[in-house]
């Protein structure tokens, strides 16, 4: 199967089961589309069973799909550009205290309470593995992904506050995950990182994104401010998210953060020079639905990666134990970072339940555990993780609007 095939095949799926889904199943566009997949790959592994011809053409769909360089190096880039270029900056600078506790100490807790409890629960299960496997779990489940958090955002009316809450944690966590994931793969090859090491790496790739991010920003925005013509400026943003990106993964230093610093501060620039309202709002247009689209395409790849899995009875022991842990540690993280918060500004006003149950996992996370050394437990790994995020997309983005309701927040605005 040629590209040109195989990117028309992703597309007229996403076109397809995003029509089902809306005119029959009535259900959200992702969740939908995400569902029929996974069904549709079912079926496929059912049917293949008993006709090696369509195992034959499914495992080459499979095969020519690389899940990992797709997702981190074909789509992220776009997706979290576009994630961030389009944040309410206003509400996020209110939010700055919290968004910085939950995406780094919180993150830090999240990985290490995850992988602790992975360890204490999977024995009883029958499955016997490393704590360094562990580790890779949690390093890579405890942050939330934003590409599954800002589309839930979108569909799903909340507060202000807690848009920016949710949507500024996810977009900054993945550098601190991205970091220990990292950190733990030099592990398993032998070297031994120091708590200074990692912690040293984590501001070089860190800061050094950001500060790229807001440099490059900086120099396309002083370029569009130049010419009065948005055909130009959307050519100038695509140029920033693409190049940003490649820029920053050349140089050695954090490509997410980049992109989001990028997305922000070219946002934050335009707003203080404002000169052309129609190339505003044709760029905020553009953007979202490059977003869009490239969520529908999304959503589809993470319902192929089902028929890539190899599945057994333990490790799916192994997915119901995952989302027991991760639910749990979410809530508990969760609560500790407000009840901080509350401490420090009494009456801070925030939902626990809500920012626990709106921290969704998606693309991100798998395309990280594909990385995890098949002797390191790959294969656990990446059914456990797939579970968890199967479980997060379906049951806690469909389920958000009843959380809502429940807590009577969905029209109440923050002050």
């Amino acid at each position: 199967m040629s590209k040109l095939e195989l990117i028309s095949l992703m597309v007229t799926t996403a076109a397809l089961f995003g029509w089902v889904s809306r005119r029959w199943l009535r259900l959200p566009i992702t969740i939908g589309t995400m569902l029929l997949t996974v069904i549709t790959s079912l079926i496929l592994l059912a049917v293949s069973a008993r006709h090696p011809a369509v195992h034959t053409w499914a495992m080459g769909l499979v095969g020519a799909i690389d899940f990992e360089n797709l997702i981190l190096h074909g789509m992220l880039p776009l997706l979290l550009f576009a994630g961030s270029f389009l944040l309410d900056l206003e509400a996020l600078s209110r939010e700055k205290l919290l968004v910085t506790l939950l995406s780094l100490p919180g993150t830090l807790l999240a990985a290490a309470a995850s992988a602790g409890l992975m360890w204490l629960l999977l024995p009883a299960i029958g499955l016997h593995t490393t704590w360094l496997a562990c580790l890779f779990f949690g390093a890579l489940i405890s942050p939330t992904d934003p590409i599954a958090v800002l589309e839930l955002l979108r569909r799903v009316g909340v507060p202000r506050n807690i848009q920016a809450q949710l949507a500024g944690e996810s977009l900054f966590n993945d550098g601190v995950g991205a970091v220990l994931f990292i950190a733990l793969l030099e592990a398993s090859r032998g070297t031994q990182p120091t708590f200074v090491d990692v912690a040293g790496f984590l501001i070089l790739k860190a800061g050094g994104g950001l500060l790229l991010g807001i440099a490059l920003a900086w120099i396309a925005s002083s370029l569009m401010r130049a010419v009065d013509a948005y055909q130009v400026e959307i050519l100038m943003t695509i140029a920033l998210a693409l190049g940003g990106y490649a820029v920053a993964e050349r140089l050695s230093i954090s490509a997410p953060l980049e992109a989001v610093a990028a997305g922000i501060a070219l946002r934050r620039f335009n707003l203080t020079h404002r000169h052309a309202e129609i190339a505003h709002e044709s760029l905020d247009r553009f953007w979202e639905v490059i977003d869009e689209v490239q969520n529908a395409v999304l959503f589809v790849l993470l319902g192929l990666m089902i028929l890539a899995i190899p599945f057994s009875g333990l490790a799916l022991r192994s997915g119901g134990v995952a989302i027991v842990t991760v639910t749990l540690v979410r809530f508990a993280v969760i609560a500790f970072i407000v009840g901080i918060m509350r401490t420090i500004e009494p009456g801070y006003l925030s939902s626990i339940r809500t920012l626990s149950w709106g921290g969704l996992r998606g693309g991100l996370s798998l395309a990280l555990a594909l990385a995890v050394p098949l002797q390191q437990g790959r294969n656990w790994i990446l059914v456990a993780t797939y579970s968890v995020v199967l479980f997060s997309i379906v049951v806690q983005g469909g389920s958000m609007d009843l959380v809502l309701g429940k807590l009577k927040i969905k029209r109440k605005e923050a002050a």
